[in-house]
Parts: structure tokens; sequence; C-alpha cells
């Protein structure tokens, strides 16, 4: 066998190999961390624009019928006839009570012949009177009595008309307080009768937002019972007295139309639209705030963040409006906050 004889290489030169090495390593670790030291901070960004917005008022109600009467008998007696049930629909001028009227045509009959009879007596005083044979007096009492029973015949008259009750429009009836048979007083509460048509609901406002509202303005009434469909609807009448403790006014509100299904008695909510003019507004997670005040991250032209001191208004849902430090055209950080300070340069990611 043949042993190859393996070049020598000196110590001196492997220490150089692995210092050169290391150099190599260092100095690329070195770059890595410089560019992790310039990568930017990622964040979110909106462009402030002007625009219309109003505010929205929720009140709660509950829906009642505008047009609602409740029927009282002005003659007592026995109810003879009740002809509908809570539900059921009349139309007006259709009898809906009818009390028994025996003993008032009896009485209309007495006074009908007694007017008769004091008819025929004053004829007869008058053909007395043209023979000078009664005097002026009698004469003057015959024409007295005369008057009396037609008077008592037309009262007759009236009170029988009492005994039948007439439907003043047409609607539903919501109460039955009384049954065929019954005797009743007079002014007694029978039954109640509702107009489906004109449901309303009354809600309470206060004396700062009552000047914002007029008759006729558009509202928005979602009801509980028939989900969350909103509906249209309009401020019928804004009452002029407030409550002198809570300073609240009543303005009504009246469906239109109405909704198929609404009933009277339902919880609603009434959405009033007040205040539309142009803001600036900003979502409500990019304004921060600190012990110096409101501020907010701008972009400047280097993409870098900028705090910026603002003056907040009113939020108006998920925004809130900004009075003083922002301009149209503006980008401001919304997300992203997270070790962000002036200065750090920022990526937008949206």
């Amino acid at each position: 066998m043949i042993n190859a004889a393996l070049p020598l290489i000196p110590a001196s030169f492997l220490i150089l190999l692995l210092l050169s090495s290391g150099c190599s390593q260092s100095a690329s670790d070195s770059d890595n961390r410089g560019k992790d030291t310039e990568r930017a901070h990622l964040v979110a960004v909106e462009t402030i624009e002007s625009q219309a917005s109003v505010i929205v008022h929720e009140r709660d109600g509950t829906l009642k019928p505008r047009q609602s009467v409740r029927i009282f008998n002005q003659e007592e007696g026995r109810v003879t006839e009740l002809p509908f049930f809570e539900g059921d629909e009349v139309a007006k001028g259709v009898a809906i009570v009818i009390l028994d009227e025996e003993l008032l045509k009896a009485e209309l009959e007495k006074a009908l012949a007694t007017a008769k009879q004091m008819q025929l007596n004053l004829k007869r005083q008058e053909e007395l009177a043209k023979r000078l044979a009664v005097s002026q007096d009698d004469l003057a009492q015959a024409r007295t009595d005369l008057r009396v029973a037609e008077a008592e015949r037309r009262v007759l008259q009236t009170r029988l008309g009492y005994t039948r009750i007439r439907a003043p429009f047409s609607g539903l009836i919501s109460e039955r307080l009384v049954e065929p048979g019954d005797v009743v007083p007079r002014h007694t509460h029978l039954m109640t009768i509702i107009n489906p048509q004109s449901l309303v609901t009354s809600i309470l406002v206060s004396d700062l937002l009552l000047p914002q509202l007029n008759t006729g303005d558009p509202v928005t009434v979602r009801i509980d019972g028939l989900g969350e469909e909103p509906f249209a609807g309009r401020i019928l009448r804004i009452h002029p007295q407030l409550d002198e403790k809570t300073r609240m006014g009543t303005v009504e509100v009246i469906l239109d139309p109405i909704p198929k299904g609404a009933r009277s008695g339902q919880l609603c909510r009434v959405m009033l639209q007040t205040a539309r003019q142009h803001r600036i507004t900003v979502p409500f997670n990019a304004l921060q705030r600190d012990a110096e005040g409101e501020f907010v991250y701008r972009l400047d032209r280097q993409q870098q963040a900028e705090r910026i001191s603002v003056d907040s208004g009113m939020r108006i849902d998920e925004r809130v409006e900004i009075l003083q430090g922002l301009e149209t055209g503006d980008r401001i950080v919304t997300k992203g906050f997270i070790d962000l300070e002036p200065g750090t340069k920022v990526e937008p990611v949206n």
C-alpha cells in the first residue's frame, strides 16, 4: 500500500479563518437588526371628511288610539240588546246598545194626547174670545198649557231616542262592560269604541330638545311586538306646557301609515333626528386621552405619527365630533396604538 502524504495547515491560518467567519456572521446579524429597527409600525388610518350628520334621540312610548270614545247611557233602564263584542267592527250610525223603551213610549203617547187636548181647548177659547165670552187671561192660559204640553212631548221624544245608542264613528269595540238584561242607572260606562287607524304615541322630551322639533317632522318608529323593522311616522302635536319638576314636554307622534299588526298598548321606540349639519367626526376609538388632554395621531408627509391636540364635541353613534384640531384631508390613526409614539414611522394596512 502506498500512503499519500497530506499537506500540513498552519495553526495561524486556522485562527484567521475562524475570526473571519465570526466577523461575517456578526455583520450579517447587525444588518438584520438594522432592518428590523427600520421596519414601519403597522396601523389603520382614516382620511378626515366633513359629512352631514344628524343626532338621533330614542324615546320610549306606548301606542294608543287617538280616537277613542267611552259609551255612556243618558237614560236608565234594562239593556235589551247588545249585539257587538270586543274586537267586532262597527259602522258609524249603527245601534250598538238598545235599552228598554216601553215605559217612555207610554209616557210619550200620554204627552201626545195631552197636547192634542190642549190644542182643542185653545181653539175653543179662541172661538169664545171672538164673541167676548172669555177673558184674555183665560185665553193666555190656554195658549200656555198648549206650549207646556208640546214641550213635554219633545222631551219624551228626545229621551226615547236615548234608548238607542249609535256608534259615533266607524271603529272597533275595545270594551264591553255590561250584558243584556242588566239594569243600568244613568251615566254608566257601557262600552268603548276605538279607531285602529289613528294610532299615536306620546313621548317625553326635554326642554333643551323641544326647540329643535316641529309639527310634521318625520320620525322613525320601531314596535317591539313587530320586530326590528322601522316604520314611518311624524310629529302630530307638541304640547305647550312642560312639567315643572322634570322640565319635560309631551310630543305626540302618529304612525303614517299604520303598519299591519300594530295594536293599542304595544311598546314602541321613537327615533327623533335633530341638528342636521356638516361635522368633522372620528371613530370613538381614535380619540386618545391622557393627563395633557385629548389628542389623536395624525400622519405627516414622511408617514410618521404626530400627536395632535383636539377638542371633542358630542358623540354620534360610534363616532365623536371634533370641534378643533383637525381639517378635511388629514389622515389619522384609528388602530394600532400599542407602542405608538410621536415620530414613529408607520405603515397603513387598510
